[in-house]
């Protein structure tokens, strides 16, 4: 399964028909969402349609995260319970605040894991408030299962006191820094949505800000913003560079038989093997 991270698109979780369409879609990630799209009558319900469509894992084309609820809101202990199993590749954590957050989320899934003979799941912590914003670095580098993190702009807006325009000053700082912690820890940065669907030529511009910015790729809201976010996250030189040495050089440790080795001083493993595989196949 791919470990390209250019689009992440959010699929509402408590609609059937939404979660039978994401089969064909050609998002990196589709994301099913068990937080903001699902008002609090219907996460039961939602829990149960993902878990159906996670027994069908094979028909669909992307990799397949699950966004839970947030840590405040005490629901993740159900939510992990009914979505952890085969099939899933990942979770989204909405309004990440801190480590000690992803450590309590972390033990229950390793049981959970271990119950069910499951492979580690990996974790994206979703950037959204100013606590988690300068807990960033600290977050991206919290251990193996974290692949990559999102900038959640809007949440954050609002735990500033600032109302959210196309170009608020409020979000630049935090814009700024996030990809520089998350590219510190080695991980993946997907910057936030684009919410206006009508404004194709302010989402080229944003995904072409986000680019210069650091980030990998974007969140997204539709599945008609998915094409012009892959053109625009198109792996630059130094990427594909990079990905060529990974490749190589974890292989080559893979035959002396260490699955872990360096690259430039950074710790590589499996994980990031597929991510430059599958990068240089698409650029292929």
């Amino acid at each position: 399964m791919t470990q390209l991270f250019r689009s992440l698109i959010f699929v509402p979780g408590n609609n059937s028909r939404f979660l039978e369409k994401a089969k064909n879609l050609q998002a990196d990630i589709v994301c099913f969402d068990l937080e903001d799209s699902v008002p609090d009558n219907e996460k039961v319900k939602a829990r149960k349609l993902i878990k159906s469509a996670l027994n069908s894992r094979k028909l669909y084309e992307s990799s397949i995260f699950v966004r839970t609820n947030s840590p405040n809101s005490g629901k993740i202990p159900s939510d992990l319970k009914e979505i952890i199993q085969k099939g899933i590749d990942g979770i989204v954590i909405p309004k990440v605040n801190n480590v000690k957050e992803i450590k309590k989320i972390e033990k229950i899934l390793s049981g959970l894991e271990k119950t069910k003979k499951l492979k580690p799941i990996q974790i994206i912590p979703s950037i959204e408030s100013a606590e988690g914003v300068v807990n960033t670095y600290d977050i991206a580098s919290f251990g193996k299962r974290i692949s990559a993190v999102v900038f959640g702009v809007f949440d954050l807006l609002n735990d500033l006191g600032v109302e959210y325009t196309k170009d608020s000053e409020g979000e630049k700082y935090s814009r700024r820094k996030i990809p520089v912690d998350a590219r510190a820890a080695g991980v993946a940065v997907i910057d936030s949505i684009w919410q206006d669907l009508k404004d194709s030529k302010g989402l080229e511009k944003d995904c072409k800000l986000g680019k210069r910015l650091g980030y990998t790729g974007k969140s997204i809201i539709h599945p008609d913003q998915i094409p012009v976010v892959h053109k625009l996250f198109h792996p630059n030189k130094s990427e594909i560079s990079w990905a060529e040495k990974v490749c190589r050089i974890y292989l080559e440790s893979a035959k002396k038989g260490k699955g872990a080795t360096t690259v430039e001083r950074k710790m590589i493993d499996e994980v990031h093997f597929k991510q430059a595989k599958a990068l240089l196949e698409l650029v292929k």
